[in-house]
């Protein structure tokens, strides 16, 4: 299996190579939550670069339910025009774009102001930090519908606007993955219990999706393949869910790890200088090949060619890159021409892995702030300062966001 070679999906369209854009939380959006200018020059990068899919960061489902205030909301076609020029300039090159669409669950940043929902009520736990989320208040029944129809109704405005898919996210510890973790979903009703009760929500949001956007329209889900947390949803759980998957016509089957709680999405436990450091999720995916029916994406780390290469060799049929394509957008381009290219962001050493994993994030909106005003990236950027400079900047956001959110109530 080669790099550059096609894929075609399940639904038909084909992707000219098996590099994927995985999502990253761009946090561009502009006064109206809508795509901002620089959040499309940013994508244009990644088009030019020669990426075969380009899977956005977090649009979210509901302008009250955020995972930060520089988010892009999807609730009505208001922004029409904004939608369709982003997925415009990003198919350009003959890419695919898809959306990501999310609601973040209990893991909204209480600085919002807004009220939180999950499957229960219980806060997470950050030790020290566990403040900056509020205990959320356990979803009823409507709620539940509510959710479920909003993904309904932003996919198929994306598919509307010229997005070639979209991808549900059901990772990374947001609303839906909650469901899944029999740590934040004590429920004893039809969405609680065994895995099956706590799949119900993702396999109803699929179902209904993939419905009412016919068998054409991309549709993939990011999946943990684990949360790494004791109890948790596991490397079983994750098994019976792909298989639960299997006939529902997905597309694209994403595999990732960790959440807020404990970030292993971010690599932190792992030793930089190992080969194994990169595609640190494909032991789980090599477990699923052989279960799923899907084409599978592994996302987490990846850098360099010759992993690219071991992950299709394995039988994953996508790679999924995100910190690295942010320090290099033009990297499928230049590997074509060089295959020694490694891009590498500044390791964050730091003892305390929830400061490292948010100075880790800050660092990597940093370079997608460069390179949205046509700057090159800056991979030696300080921890410190990214980190700094990324929390002032959030909180302008906040009270933007709260005071625009006032208005819209008054």
């Amino acid at each position: 299996m080669q790099v550059f070679s096609q894929l075609q999906l399940p639904n038909g369209s084909v992707l000219p190579n098996r590099l994927a854009k995985a999502a990253m939380e761009e946090n561009m959006a502009d006064a109206d939550q809508a795509p901002s200018d620089a959040l499309i020059r940013l994508y244009q990068r990644w088009a030019e670069g020669g990426v075969g899919l380009m899977i956005t960061g977090n649009v979210m489902i509901d302008r009250r339910a955020m995972t930060g205030p520089g988010g892009v909301v999807l609730e009505s076609a208001a922004h029409a025009e904004r939608f369709r020029r982003w997925a415009s300039v990003a198919r350009a090159q003959g890419g695919q774009i898809w959306m990501q669409l999310n609601h973040p669950g209990r893991q909204m940043p209480a600085a919002l102001g807004q009220p939180t929902l999950a499957p229960s009520a219980l806060a997470m736990d950050l030790g020290k930090f566990s403040g900056e989320f509020a205990t959320p208040r356990a979803m009823t029944v409507a709620d539940i519908a509510d959710v479920r129809q909003r993904f309904v109704q932003s996919a198929l405005l994306a598919q509307q606007f010229g997005f070639n898919g979209v991808q549900i996210h059901a990772a990374h510890g947001y609303l839906l993955s909650q469901f899944l973790s029999p740590l934040a979903n004590q429920r004893s009703d039809a969405w609680g219990g065994s895995i099956a009760g706590r799949a119900r929500l993702l396999i109803e949001v699929v179902t209904a999706v993939r419905e009412a956007v016919g068998p054409a329209f991309g549709v993939a889900v990011k999946l943990n393949s684990a949360d790494f947390q004791r109890g948790g949803f596991s490397a079983d759980d994750a098994r019976a869910v792909v298989e639960m998957l299997n006939p529902l016509a997905v597309d694209l089957l994403e595999l990732s790890g960790g959440s807020y709680e404990a970030p292993a999405m971010m690599g932190l436990s792992r030793d930089e200088r190992t080969l194994a450091r990169e595609a640190y999720f494909l032991e789980f995916a090599q477990a699923l090949t052989q279960v799923a029916r899907m084409p599978l994406m592994v996302t987490g780390g990846i850098r360099r060619l010759p992993v690219v290469q071991q992950v299709l060799d394995s039988g994953v049929a996508l790679a999924g890159m995100a910190t690295a394509l942010a320090v290099t957008p033009d990297l499928p381009k230049r590997w074509q021409n060089d295959a020694a290219v490694h891009p590498q962001l500044r390791a964050v050493t730091w003892l305390d892995k929830t400061m490292a994993s948010a100075a880790h994030m800050a660092m990597v909106k940093h370079q997608l702030r460069r390179l949205s005003r046509g700057k090159a990236s800056a991979p030696r950027v300080s921890p410190v300062y990214a980190l700094i400079t990324q929390q002032l900047a959030g909180k302008l956001q906040n009270r933007r966001y709260r005071q625009r959110m006032l208005q819209l109530q008054g």
